[in-house]
């Protein structure tokens, strides 16, 4: 199974493909997409839309996985992340992906087990669990943990899933 995980934000979103193999995991590409800092919201969104038109594309996900909304403390912040998150919804659902989304700390607990990690342990995590040689820019590191989030509970959320279709009780 494929995952493509992203971090969206208003400046630098995240991405990262993840693929589950034989029991363990591959880490396949993953990047930040920078936007300019100011300039047209709308052709910054658009562009943010058409990048992750490209990676689904490109990396033909079973799902896409983004980080579920939470309340900032900085109204304007949250505005602009609620933008960048709309960007890539619309995205995933013009092409058709599935999509999954995980809270900060669920993310957080299934790659460091630990669900108040910070940044640098994230980074780390991530490159243990990916076998890479450093840890990965921070958006990116975010957006794998957010692949590999998925990649755990997927599995068992199908379980259930069949079980409950089946008529066995929950």
């Amino acid at each position: 199974m494929r995952v493509l995980g992203i971090d969206p934000g208003s400046r630098l979103t995240g991405w990262g493909v993840v693929e589950a193999r034989g029991g363990g995991f591959r880490h396949l590409a993953s990047g930040t997409i920078v936007l300019a800092p100011a300039g047209d919201l709308g052709a910054r969104l658009a562009r943010l839309h058409a990048e992750c038109l490209r990676l689904i594309a490109a990396w033909e996900p079973a799902a896409v996985v983004l980080e579920r909304a939470f309340v900032a403390r900085n109204v304007q912040s949250a505005f602009r992340l609620g933008e960048a998150r709309g960007a890539v919804l619309a995205a995933a659902g013009a092409a058709g992906a599935v999509m999954a989304e995980y809270a900060p700390a669920s993310v957080k607990l299934a790659t460091v087990g630990f669900g108040q990690a910070d940044k640098r342990a994230m980074g780390r995590g991530v490159a243990l669990r990916l076998g890479l040689a450093r840890p990965p820019a921070p958006d990116a590191a975010d957006a794998l943990a957010l692949a590999l989030c998925h990649l755990h509970r997927a599995p068992l959320a199908a379980r259930v899933a069949r079980a409950l279709a089946a008529g066995a009780p929950a």
